[in-house]
């Protein structure tokens, strides 16, 4: 029987999130898996799935997003 690693996962949504944008909100949320990788997902989709990442991954990502490596997507 094969375990669904994101069954009972505890998600976090982005403060971000609001809809500040008048479009209804951008709902990014993640989540700490218990095997150490983190989980994003689109809350409005959930049924799509999410992107697993690992703890180094993760810190990657977000060292770029503080040093402003990505701002020129938004």
């Amino acid at each position: 029987m094969r375990v669904d690693p994101l069954e009972n996962t505890e998600w976090r949504k982005s403060s971000f999130s609001g809809g500040s944008n008048g479009g209804g909100g951008q709902c990014v949320e993640a989540a700490a898996l218990a095997d150490g990788r983190v989980a994003v997902r689109n809350s409005k989709r959930p049924e799509d799935g999410a992107v697993l990442f690992t703890r180094a991954e993760m810190l990657a990502w977000v060292q770029g997003i503080k040093a402003g490596e990505f701002d020129d997507l938004t």
